[in-house]
C-alpha cells in the first residue's frame, strides 16, 4: 500500500510538471492558432538559466528569478521576431519555423554550456523528507513541486475566468477581429500570452533541474508528452490541460512502476521487464487513442 501511495504521489508530481508545459502550449495554440514545436526549448532555457545562476551566485531566489525571466524574455522575443509573421500562414510553415528554432536553441546552448549535462542540487532547505503516513516517507522537494503546480493551476483559473485580462484572452481566442475593433491591441495581447506560456515552461524547467539532468535537447524529450496532454484535455482548454496532465502523469508513472512486476507473474523476469517497459512507454498513446474514440475533441474542448 505504501508503494502504491508513493507512486501516486510521483504521478501527481509528474502530472503538475506536464501541466505547466501544457497550459502554456494550449494557451498559445488556442488563442493564436500557432503550433509551437519550440515550446520545449523554453523549458530548457529556464532550466539552464536557473542552473547557471545557482552555480554563479549560490542563491535559490536569484536562480528562480533568472530561470523565469530568461524563459519569458526569450519567449516574447520569439513571438515578436518570428511567430508574429506566421499567424496568417499555414500550420506547416509554423511547424517548419519552430522546428528550426529548436535546432537554433540547441546549438546555442551547446556553444554556451557544452554538451555535458549540468547537475543541480536540491536547495538545502528543501533537501529532506517528511513522513506523510506511517511508513510513507516522501521528499519535501517533490511535495513543493506538487504544491507550486496546484497553486499555478488555481492562479490560471482565476486569471482566465475572473479578470479583465482573462476576458480579453477568452475573447481573443474566439472573436479576435471583434476584440481588435474594440480598440484592444491584439498584438500586445498575443505577446503577453506567449510570454506567460514561456514563463510557465521556464518554471517547469527550473523545478525539473534538481530532479533531472539539465542537458541539451531536454525539451524535446517532454514535448511529445505535452502534446499528448493537450490532445487528451482538449485544445485551448486550461481545465483540460490540468486534468489531462494529471491523468497522463498518473497513468505513465503507474504503468512504469507496476506493469513489469505484474508481467513477472506469468513470464520470465527479463522478458517481463522488456515487455513491461515497452507497453508502459506505449500506455499514454493508447490512452490518447481511447479518449479520442470516445471524445474526439478531448475531455474538455473549446473553452479556455
Amino acid at each position: 500500500m505504501t508503494l502504491i501511495l508513493e507512486q501516486l504521489l510521483n504521478g501527481l508530481q509528474f502530472g503538475v510538471m506536464l501541466f505547466l508545459l501544457a497550459a502554456g502550449l494550449t494557451l498559445i495554440f488556442g488563442i493564436m492558432g500557432v503550433i509551437n514545436l519550440a515550446h520545449g526549448s523554453l523549458y530548457m532555457v529556464g532550466a539552464y538559466a536557473a542552473a547557471f545562476a545557482a552555480a554563479q551566485t549560490g542563491s535559490v531566489i536569484i536562480a528562480i528569478l533568472a530561470g523565469l525571466a530568461a524563459a519569458a524574455v526569450v519567449g516574447m522575443a520569439m513571438e515578436l521576431f518570428v511567430l508574429r509573421r506566421l499567424y496568417a500562414r499555414d500550420h506547416l510553415d509554423q511547424v517548419l519555423a519552430t522546428f528550426a528554432l529548436i535546432l537554433i536553441f540547441n546549438q546555442s546552448v551547446t556553444i554556451l554550456f557544452g554538451r555535458q549535462p549540468l547537475f543541480v542540487s536540491v536547495p538545502p532547505a528543501l533537501n529532506g523528507s517528511v513522513e506523510l503516513l506511517p511508513g510513507l516517507i516522501y521528499p519535501v522537494y517533490r511535495l513543493i513541486i506538487i504544491t507550486v503546480g496546484l497553486a499555478v493551476a488555481l492562479g490560471l483559473y482565476l486569471l482566465i475566468n475572473r479578470t479583465r485580462i482573462g476576458m480579453l484572452v477568452r475573447a481573443g481566442a474566439t472573436h479576435r477581429e471583434m476584440v481588435r475593433a474594440l480598440g484592444v491591441d491584439i498584438r500586445l495581447l498575443y505577446t503577453a500570452v506567449f510570454g506567460l506560456g514561456a514563463l510557465l515552461a521556464g518554471l517547469a524547467g527550473l523545478m525539473a533541474g534538481p530532479i533531472l539532468a539539465v542537458q541539451v535537447g531536454m525539451g524535446e524529450q517532454i514535448l511529445i508528452m505535452t502534446f499528448v496532454v493537450v490532445v487528451i484535455g482538449g485544445v485551448g482548454s486550461i481545465r483540460g490541460a490540468f486534468f489531462g496532465a494529471l491523468l497522463v502523469g498518473l497513468v505513465d508513472t503507474s504503468l512504469r512502476a507496476f506493469l513489469p512486476g505484474l508481467l513477472r507473474q506469468v513470464m520470465a523476469g527479463s522478458e517481463a521487464d522488456a515487455l513491461g517497459a515497452g507497453l508502459a512507454s506505449m500506455g499514454i498513446y493508447m490512452l490518447m487513442a481511447v479518449v479520442l474514440l470516445v471524445r474526439p475533441k478531448g475531455l474538455f474542448p473549446a473553452n479556455v
